[in-house]
């Protein structure tokens, strides 16, 4: 009795056990996305409680700029009417440092910053220095050329004039560094001097010359305390809600975020919008797969065909036009004047014509093509590579000796790469708080269901059993007392009905 006893406490033991379990297990199903939801809202929105403020005041991934340069191999025989050839140089990697200060919030669910840049030469991860030469048009000289098109013959006299008697030529051999941060032009003295306001800036032209230690801008973007599904979207940039350097109401347009982050919970059918003060203009990134990241499960998001398309393959692009070949956008507009065009390394995903018409460019989708590899839940990139080329539109002008028998031809100057990847500390918090820990909850909860099931289980397989035997036990004991009674009936009848004689001669043998 004391064993039974102390089994069916153990399997009401069980049983409640399960209960809890399964109970526990059931209600983290119901509860544990939504708690995981609230949380990640509460950490990535842009405030200063927040988990994920640091990291937007300052990015705290390495980023790098890897550019390459195309070395125009046949100056002489371009200014005769030959097909341009180009070698590609570098990478010349610079390490980029971004850090957002001003910062300033407002009353209407939004905050603005100025973000500062700079950058690093690496030598380690280069293939060259920046004393390196490297032969490229005189982007001076071919605007300054292009703008005089249709001017009077006698402006153009006057133009070749000072081009001969300043040592102007329509291909220049500049260092990397001159190239890229500057060098001192006495045509830029000139026109500063005698014709203020006619470029854009002053002192020394290079490519990146504003880039580095300055900012792109004051952007106004909305933090996502009071509405979530609009933070990092752009409200203003430099107090404007559109640009007016295009010429349709949706290539002004100010859409998407910042660049850096977006906001959480995407899906596939989610597009990575943002506007980009160097290229002018807002971008549009589209899903195309899953992917891991370092543990880290990210969405993969590519440029589509459609965003250098000219107006005639993708009619809402008309409004940057005017356009050449498909698959590079004039920017000109917001470039001083200057015939430059924005358009994928190599001019991937662009007009075939383009590559063939400079010797030396070979485009494909593995060293060319762009990428960002977003977390989903929060909305934070784990990877990118950001590939974009410049290019000058080059041809002879009449009148202007300089330009010599130049045949029409988008001649690219230079391509380069912003990368950035999750590393070192960094990654591994964000792998513990936002994948480890949901998961680890995530089967917990699962865990618990079972367990709670299996005990429920065993708790009613072992009082299926015992009603069983007790079944059993309480069968045979009555069926027992009835063979009992038989054999003694039967017993008894034979004593009567025997002679005693015989009983007793029975006995003696």
């Amino acid at each position: 009795m004391g064993g039974r006893s102390r089994a069916r406490k153990a399997a009401a033991v069980l049983g409640v056990t399960g209960l809890l379990c399964a109970a526990l297990g059931a209600v983290m199903i119901l509860l544990v996305p939504s708690l995981i939801r609230q949380q990640v809202a509460k950490n990535v929105r842009i405030d200063p409680s927040s988990l994920s403020f640091s990291m937007w005041k300052e990015i705290p991934v390495p980023f790098y700029m890897s550019v390459y340069f195309f070395d125009v191999m046949n100056p002489d025989e371009v200014l005769q009417g030959a097909t341009p050839e180009v070698q590609e140089r570098g990478p010349y990697v610079y390490r980029q440092f971004r850090r957002k200060n001003s910062i300033s919030f407002h009353d209407n669910d939004t905050v603005s910053f100025r973000e500062n840049g700079s950058f690093h030469f690496q030598p380690d991860k280069s293939r060259g220095s920046e004393s390196d030469y490297i032969m490229l048009p005189n982007i001076l000289v071919m605007a300054a050329s292009a703008m005089m098109e249709h001017r009077p013959a006698g402006l153009k006299l006057l133009m070749t004039l000072m081009f001969t008697t300043m040592g102007q030529r329509a291909f220049m051999n500049r260092t990397v560094g001159e190239i890229m941060w500057g060098y001192d032009d006495p045509l830029l003295d000139f026109l500063n001097k005698y014709l203020p306001g006619t470029l854009p800036f002053k002192g020394k032209f290079g490519l990146f010359a504003g880039l580095n230690n300055s900012d792109s801008g004051l952007f106004t973007v909305f933090t996502g305390v009071k509405n979530l599904s609009r933070i990092h979207l752009v409200d203003k940039w430099n107090g404007l809600s559109k640009v007016n350097y295009w010429h349709s109401e949706q290539c002004n347009s100010i859409n998407g975020t910042s660049g850096q982050m977006w906001p959480p919970f995407m899906t596939p059918e989610s597009s990575l919008e943002f506007y980009s003060p160097e290229a002018c203009r807002s971008m549009r990134l589209i899903y195309q797969e899953e992917g891991v990241f370092q543990g880290i499960p990210t969405y993969r998001f590519v440029a589509p065909k459609t965003l250098f398309a000219n107006g005639s393959v993708y009619p809402p692009n008309e409004g940057f036009c005017p356009c050449l070949e498909s698959g590079i956008q004039n920017v000109s507009t917001c470039r001083f004047g200057a015939p430059l065009f924005l358009s994928h390394p190599h001019f991937y995903n662009a007009d075939p014509i383009l590559a063939e018409s400079v010797l030396g460019l070979h485009p494909n989708a593995e060293d060319h093509a762009l990428f960002l590899d977003i977390h989903p839940v929060t909305g934070i990139p784990m990877n990118c590579s950001v590939k974009l080329q410049l290019s000058l539109y080059i041809k002879a002008i009449k009148g202007i000796g300089q330009t010599g028998k130049i045949q029409p031809v988008v001649l690219p100057l230079l391509w380069f790469a912003q990368s950035g990847a999750m590393e070192g500390k960094t990654l591994r918090t964000f792998y513990t708080q936002l994948v480890l820990t949901p998961n680890i909850l995530h089967y917990i909860q699962y865990v618990l269901l079972a367990l709670g099931c299996a005990l429920l289980l065993i708790t009613v397989v072992y009082q299926v059993r015992s009603q069983e035997k007790c079944y059993l036990f309480w069968s045979g004991s009555k069926k027992g007392s009835g063979t009992k009674a038989a054999v003694q009936a039967y017993s008894e009848s034979l004593m009567t009905a025997a002679p005693k004689g015989a009983v007793l001669q029975e006995a003696r043998l």
